[in-house]
C-alpha cells in the first residue's frame, strides 16, 4: 500500500460543478479523493512522457496501482 497523508485543497470551480463537488465531498469523500488522485496521476505521467520526449530518449513508465 502507498504512504498517504492529507492535504487541503481549495479550487475555483463554476457554481453548478462546485456544488456538484460539495455533494460528493458530504455523500462519498472516497470518490472524490479517487477522482484527484486519478487526475493528478494522469497529470505526472503526462509530464513524465513530455520530458522524455523532450529529451528525444525513449520512454519507459512502470506503474504500480495501489494493493487492496
Amino acid at each position: 500500500m502507498w504512504e498517504t497523508r492529507s492535504v487541503q485543497l481549495s479550487v475555483r470551480l463554476p457554481r453548478d460543478i462546485a456544488a456538484q463537488a460539495e455533494e460528493v465531498q458530504e455523500k462519498d469523500p472516497e470518490f472524490l479523493s479517487r477522482v484527484v488522485l486519478y487526475g493528478l496521476t494522469r497529470r505526472s505521467i503526462y509530464r513524465h512522457l513530455r520530458r522524455h520526449d523532450e529529451g528525444g530518449e525513449e520512454a519507459s513508465l512502470e506503474v504500480t496501482p495501489p494493493g487492496p
